[in-house]
């Protein structure tokens, strides 16, 4: 890499030492979860949602206040549990006056299908006064992507400001928070519209295990045998990207992060 510096404002160093050094655990700040947070984790338990382990999310958030944000996008919103780590990481605690925060993204875009979680997120976000800067969409990520790639085709000699989609191409990083067989899929087409030096940070699915056979040509996959098409999915995902992009793993309780840098 040239230059002084980095996209992500750390000194000069190797490709492979930059990513372990925004990789690693902030010692500092810990994983106690923030207050607004805390309190939507215990409504999802109560609504028997599904929760990404407390070590991701403060990993994530570690990664996060390491980088100069530009545009972020969320994909899979649920009710805001990941996205009340960012907002605090990037306002501070909306309970407390004067908490610590780090630069704000230029965007922060929150992808939630759910119509009434959708709702819920907005409420946070205006919690959080940032209505300036962030915004939940509300449809599909296939629709959400299918529209991006089409704009950008459409409208390439146009600036991005004017480009009729709902969420911008060129992103500087990208968080996927799905279930384990929708990830494969939307982390291969989010990395279509990451920018050169941009990041993608997505939680490796559950290794699949035991014979569950091959489904016939007449029948429906079992949930096994889903599950096992998906995990292939990701390793053909992990592939594509390993040879030519710097990719990364890190392990932590209750799973693992994958975290690619496309080439810049």
């Amino acid at each position: 890499m040239g230059g002084s510096s980095n996209g992500f404002g750390l000194p000069q160093m190797s490709e492979r030492e930059m990513l372990e050094k925004l990789l690693s655990e902030d010692a500092e700040r810990g994983d106690v979860e923030p207050l607004i947070a805390s309190s939507i984790g215990e409504q999802m338990l109560l609504m028997g949602l599904r929760t990404m382990p407390r070590s991701m999310r403060a990993r994530i958030r570690d990664i996060v206040s390491r980088v100069t944000p530009g545009d972020v996008l969320l994909v899979g919103g649920g009710i805001g549990h990941l996205s009340a780590w960012l907002l605090d990481l990037w306002c501070g605690d909306a309970s407390e006056e004067g908490s610590g925060r780090s630069r704000k993204p230029d965007s922060f875009i929150i992808i939630e299908e759910g119509a009434r979680f959708g709702v819920i997120i907005d409420r946070l976000i205006r919690r959080y006064e940032a209505e300036g800067w962030a915004r939940v969409v509300g449809s599909p990520w296939s629709e959400a992507i299918a529209e991006a790639l089409t704009w950008s085709v459409a409208s390439a000699s146009l600036p991005e400001s004017a480009r009729p989609s709902s969420i911008p191409t060129g992103l500087d990083l990208v968080i996927i928070d799905l279930p384990d067989q929708e990830r494969p899929s939307a982390a291969k087409s989010a990395f279509e519209i990451l920018a050169p030096g941009g990041i993608m940070i997505v939680p490796e699915p559950e290794v699949p295990t035991g014979d569950v056979g091959t489904p016939s040509a007449d029948e429906e996959p079992t949930e096994a045998q889903r599950k096992v098409i998906s995990f292939n999915e990701w390793i053909d995902f992990i592939k594509s990207v390993s040879d030519n992009h710097t990719l990364a793993f890190v392990e932590l309780t209750g799973g693992t992060l994958a975290v690619v840098r496309r080439a810049t």
